[in-house]
């Protein structure tokens, strides 16, 4: 927690907000994505999910393959309480939903379901977007997968297998337009991923990483990231790192309030 608190703190020292942008990319992406408080409808489908999930009182034995909870103590747990303290923030949840829609992304992987908030987030509203979803965990995905049925979400595809296996599987002509990376939180395995999926990138690429300063490992993988010779542009708002691949664009690092 040590390692949390004191990353928060220099965050909170070197980062910014649009004024002084000097990429015309991450200005017009902060000002007209991160910063955009328009209403949209897709809000309410999100509340209404997260709303539902709350009131699920079922309980579930978790297989856990990554680096394990620092919440819950045992393996059998209520799917509202995985909701509530492992599910993506209303503020992430609407965020994310539209960042699908600002960069009109069509093809979507998501490394890590749970009980669904962050996959939802990202098919509500977005009905270009094909998203896949892999999940560890035989059990939540299987409330996921529910969830995605009764809310009427059919571009959503859940698979259930370990990442690794996944990721090894991924075609070598297959291209994602978006990748977010939020299941095993540790160096070895963040880097495995980053590397194993770079042959699915194109030039329009964006990535996302949950949970940058989980540890001290995973800021560690964070950096490894960075400074990889294909990554020419990474944001981080301290919950997520950005990363991009564009090559028209110098190698540039921000640190944003969102």
């Amino acid at each position: 927690m040590w390692h949390l608190a004191k990353s928060y703190l220099r965050f909170l020292w070197h980062s910014g907000n649009q004024h002084g942008l000097h990429s015309p990319f991450v200005f017009d992406l902060v000002t007209k994505c991160f910063y955009n408080k328009e209403y949209r409808k897709s809000y309410q489908v999100l509340t209404a999910h997260r709303e539902a999930l709350a009131k699920d009182t079922r309980e579930i034995s978790v297989e856990d393959f990554g680096s394990g909870s620092r919440i819950f103590k045992s393996n059998l747990r209520a799917v509202n309480a995985i909701a509530k303290n492992a599910g993506i923030s209303p503020k992430r949840a609407e965020l994310l939903n539209r960042l699908v829609d600002y960069f009109e992304v069509e093809e979507v992987l998501k490394i890590g379901t749970s009980v669904g908030l962050a996959t939802m987030a990202l098919a509500v509203n977005n009905d270009k977007a094909k998203i896949t979803t892999v999940e560890g965990c035989t059990q939540t995905s299987i409330i996921a997968s529910e969830y995605f049925s009764n809310f009427g979400i059919s571009t959503i595809s859940s698979k259930v297998a370990k990442f690794e296996n996944f990721i090894k599987d991924v075609s070598l002509k297959k291209k994602y337009d978006l990748i977010y990376f939020d299941g095993n939180h540790t160096n070895e395995a963040t880097i495995a991923y980053f590397e194993n999926l770079l042959k699915t990138t194109h030039n329009n690429s964006v990535w996302i990483f949950d949970d940058i300063y989980w540890s001290e490992e995973m800021t560690e993988a964070w950096l490894f990231i960075k400074n990889h010779p294909e990554v020419t542009v990474t944001i981080d708002t301290f919950q997520w790192g950005f990363v991009f691949f564009r090559k028209e664009q110098v190698k540039q690092h921000f640190v944003i309030r969102a």
